[in-house]
């Protein structure tokens, strides 16, 4: 299988049926509805204007471009609507690696080619980021091609798979022609995304909000940094935010809207769901600095007369975070709080076995109107992974988790 630089073929002479020169390689493009990586159309600069020769029509690569259609046929090539232009698009533009978690600038594309039915097949195969790419480009025309290549061939190579790149569009109608949905970013742990976007300017961190789905946003979202989290929320429109919003933990998207103005803040929770609406207005009206403005109003709580059984059945209908489930609450009718299961002990137990047999001493919990430090004093002197909140009547409101404290923590650093 050869390999071409994209570099090495923009430029290069196209010849027609005859063998006579029509013109040279401008462009290099796909068409990402039909195929993301193979090359469609070439884009030729000649006598008459920029033409859109079909790549099916090229016979050979080698030696220059030919082709057995001629040019009078050649379609005009202003219209690259819905296309992907190699050289334009891409050349010194950052795209994502998604293998290597990091946000990177293109210095080359490497194509790979193929023969199928004695036809020339051209394909992206990966994205050169490192220094032979740069070199290739600052020398071309300038060495004789012999030079440069034995000069290449001493740098190692630092390319990506075509296949671990995620494209950024800032323009939402080319998002959509192009289908980029940045699927394969989306698959990438929440702090690994946080990561990635903090590297993008303030339009491209925007560009992947708008195509990540509202779960895997929020989770993003979530390990942003505050400034950043803001920027974010206030670029998006009050519709798509809220429905990020809805999706994060709610003592983190109490966190974040408590940050922004109070106008955003308003038209954000005026296009929440009415249930989820009330639950972030209640939130709000703690202070930050508590033990209620840090608490997760999301935690698993099954009556105090339940079964081990039971307990399991809640467990499986449980949609909220995974971090509030390593404890299990026990209430009573009025949900007064009565005792608090580790999840380890459930999963040992007999399904019949009473919960309240369960139940770890003592039973530490902390009022609402806690602060901070007295919160994580109890973290620390008792090693909690979730500590239960509690209103004036011993009535269970909510749970402040580890990741919570760890949080805290980080901020006062």
């Amino acid at each position: 299988m050869l390999t071409f630089a994209l570099t090495e073929l923009l430029g290069t002479p196209v010849f027609d049926t005859a063998g006579s020169r029509c013109g040279k390689v401008r462009e290099v493009a796909l068409v990402p509805q039909e195929d993301r990586a193979r090359v469609a159309i070439l884009i030729v600069r000649t006598s008459a204007g920029d033409r859109m020769l079909p790549f099916g029509s090229v016979t050979s690569i080698n030696g220059g471009i030919r082709t057995d259609a001629p040019a009078a046929d050649w379609a005009n090539g202003d219209g690259a609507e819905g296309m992907l232009l190699l050289g334009r698009d891409l050349l010194d533009q950052q795209v994502i690696d998604v293998f290597g978690r990091k946000v990177v600038r293109v210095n080359d594309l490497d194509l790979l080619q193929e023969s199928v039915g004695n036809r020339p097949v051209l394909k992206v195969g990966s994205v050169d980021v490192g220094p032979r790419g740069a070199i290739r480009r600052l020398l071309k025309g300038v060495v004789p091609l012999v030079a440069l290549r034995a000069l290449l061939r001493q740098i190692p190579p630092r390319s990506i798979p075509w296949d671990f790149v995620d494209l950024i569009e800032t323009d939402p109608a080319r998002r959509v022609k192009l289908k980029i949905s940045h699927e394969r970013l989306a698959r990438l742990h929440p702090a690994d995304i946080a990561d990635i976007v903090e590297e993008l300017a303030p339009d491209e961190r925007e560009a992947v909000f708008e195509t990540l789905n509202e779960e895997v946003a929020a989770g993003a979202l979530e390990e942003v940094e505050p400034k950043v989290q803001k920027a974010i929320v206030e670029s998006l429109d009050s519709e798509r935010a809220a429905e990020i919003v809805e999706e994060m933990e709610p003592d983190a998207a109490a966190d974040l809207l408590e940050n922004l103005p109070e106008e955003r803040t308003s038209e954000i929770l005026l296009e929440m769901e009415p249930q989820e609406r009330r639950e972030m207005v209640e939130l709000l009206e703690f202070k930050e600095n508590t033990a209620a403005g840090r608490m997760n109003t999301e935690y698993l709580a099954v009556n105090v007369s339940a079964t081990v059984h039971d307990a399991i059945e809640a467990l499986r209908h449980f949609e909220g975070g995974v971090e509030t489930v390593s404890t299990i609450y026990l209430v009573d009718s009025h949900g007064t709080l009565a005792g608090a299961v580790p999840l380890a002990k459930v999963v040992l137990a007999t399904p019949e076995t009473p919960m309240l047999s369960l139940t770890q001493e003592p039973l530490i919990s902390t009022r609402a109107g806690a602060k901070e430090k007295d919160v994580a004093e109890l973290f620390d002197k008792y090693n909690l992974l979730t500590l239960a909140v509690v209103d004036d009547n011993k009535k269970l409101t909510g749970v402040i988790t580890s990741d919570d404290i760890i949080s805290l923590l980080r901020a006062n650093l």
